[in-house]
């Protein structure tokens, strides 16, 4: 048996529900959106005027944590709370 094989008929380090949880209350990123997709993505979001870009600090779980007007308000809030940013690709 080769080192691939080997490598492939491990187990997951992490479980899918271990991985999703992973970095939760701890990290986040800002995404920036159209105000139109913002009730599409999350339904519980109060009626945004159309045409707007809207920046969403998103937790590592993929939840949002708040909506800001600019990307400083999105980031502003993670140091508020103390969230480590990353930078998605």
């Amino acid at each position: 048996m080769d080192a691939k094989q080997a490598i492939e008929r491990k187990a997951p380090l992490l479980t899918p529900e271990q991985f999703a949880n992973l970095g939760d209350g701890m990290i986040a990123y800002v995404k920036a959106m159209r105000s139109e997709d913002v009730n599409r993505l999350y339904p519980q979001a109060p009626h945004i005027q159309p045409g707007l870009t809207i920046f969403a600090l998103i937790g590592a779980d993929g939840a949002p944590i708040v909506l800001a007007d600019s990307e400083e308000g999105a980031i502003g809030n993670a140091r508020e709370n103390d969230l480590t940013m990353v930078s998605l690709h």
